[in-house]
């Protein structure tokens, strides 16, 4: 599994999740001048309004508040990038969110008012948040709304994460060490039955966004970028073994890759051991990983002759899997559609369950347009759904 940049992205954008769950649908925050403090009928029938982000003025405009979607007009008037929550006031629950709001801009954010009490909460870059003034809407039904995620809430599942990750990496040492074994005794036909499980095994760990470093190029590179192509010094691990198991190598040229391919993976266990994992990228974390898995195993931009990228994408959902276990106590009261992931989850399972044939799988070249399009269905929306879940579980400042 290949990572598309260097470090993670925040997927904080809580105002489109919020849409997700109510409408099946998302979206970026859209930057809109400002306009004056009034609610205003815009050209989709939606009111709008005007309301200040800053530590003096947080809330400032909103003095005329009605139930139903509506759009707010979070305007920056300090001289300091600002994040803004739109909280209940009875238990603190989110219904919407816009961050990185800079000085003088304005980011527009779509909520569903009901009857309650609501304020904004502001928090300015470097200063202690603010709570802006209660209103009160007095009827109606509210859209969805969830409990903020601290850093605090997420350490436990972390931890968890962690010491699973680390008894995962023991097994593709000992796999890889068996597929280390059959290239050294020439036997190369052992070595392509050995090759899937150690690399199953490996992509099981979601190495998605930088999450092994830099040690993910040398044991799951590509050759990508490389001037010399597949046969250029740094196209190494497991796809360099593949291309050569699959390409008439001969073992004796193979030795020296799976020596430093067992060496990498046996270096990540100690460094893993030692490591403290950020807790923030858990639940990035679930959504990465299947949206590398469509981006580089459903275009086989990663099959260098086993034609095991359906296999890949298997394994990844046990990957995804794993990290939702750890997340689920968060997930079980603040995401309504978590009965549903499951069961598109099981659904992709079962899928691509099909493709699979004993030790064998279907390559995706041989699916036909259907089982194609089932496929990238399916994972496409579970990666969409996933977006929701690295929003809910994205910390949130608190104070």
């Amino acid at each position: 599994m290949r990572m598309p940049g260097p470090g993670a992205r925040s997927p904080r954008t809580w105002a489109a999740a919020a849409l997700a769950l109510a409408f099946g649908a998302t979206g970026p925050l859209l930057v809109l001048p400002h306009t004056p403090h009034r609610a205003d009928a815009a050209p989709d029938g939606l009111p709008y309004t005007t309301v200040e982000v800053s530590p003096g003025g947080c809330g400032r405009g909103w003095d005329r508040p009605a139930p139903g979607l509506q759009v707010f007009r979070l305007h920056n008037t300090s001289g300091r990038a600002a994040e803004a929550y739109l909280e209940e006031r009875s238990g603190g629950a989110v219904l919407g969110e816009a961050e990185g709001i800079g000085p003088g801009a304005t980011r527009s954010l779509t909520v569903r008012l009901g009857t309650g009490a609501y304020a904004f909460r502001c928090v300015p870059e470097d200063a202690d948040a603010v709570t802006g003034p209660t209103v009160r809407v007095d009827r109606g039904r509210p859209g969805p709304a969830a409990a903020p995620v601290t850093a605090h809430d997420l350490v436990p599942p972390a931890i968890a994460y962690q010491k699973w990750v680390a008894q995962g990496l023991d097994e593709v040492v000992r796999l890889t060490g068996r597929l280390r074994a059959a290239v050294d005794r020439d036997d190369l036909a052992a070595a392509r039955t050995a090759w899937l499980p150690a690399h199953l095994q490996y992509e099981r760990l979601g190495a998605a966004y930088n999450a092994f470093g830099d040690a993910d190029g040398r044991i799951n590179g590509t050759e990508a970028g490389l001037p010399g192509g597949v046969r250029d010094p740094a196209f190494t691990g497991f796809h360099r073994i593949e291309y050569g198991l699959w390409h008439g190598a001969t073992a004796g040229s193979l030795r020296a890759p799976a020596a430093a391919l067992a060496g990498a993976v046996t270096a990540l266990r100690e460094e893993w051991a030692q490591a403290r994992m950020d807790p923030a990228q858990l639940g990035l974390r679930a959504h990465e990983i299947l949206e590398n898995t469509v981006q580089f195993e459903l275009t086989a931009r990663t099959d260098y002759g086993s034609g095991s990228n359906l296999a890949t994408a298997r394994a990844n959902l046990d990957g995804t899997r794993a990290v939702l276990a750890r997340l689920r106590p968060l997930l079980t009261t603040r995401y309504p559609d978590l009965p549903v992931l499951d069961r598109r989850l099981e659904r992709a399972e079962a899928l691509l369950d099909g493709f699979r044939h004993g030790t064998r799988w279907t390559p995706l070249s041989r699916l036909t347009r259907t089982q194609r399009e089932r496929t990238d269905a399916a994972l496409g929306d579970l990666v969409e759904r996933l977006s929701s879940v690295a929003t809910l579980c994205d910390p949130r400042r608190t104070a």
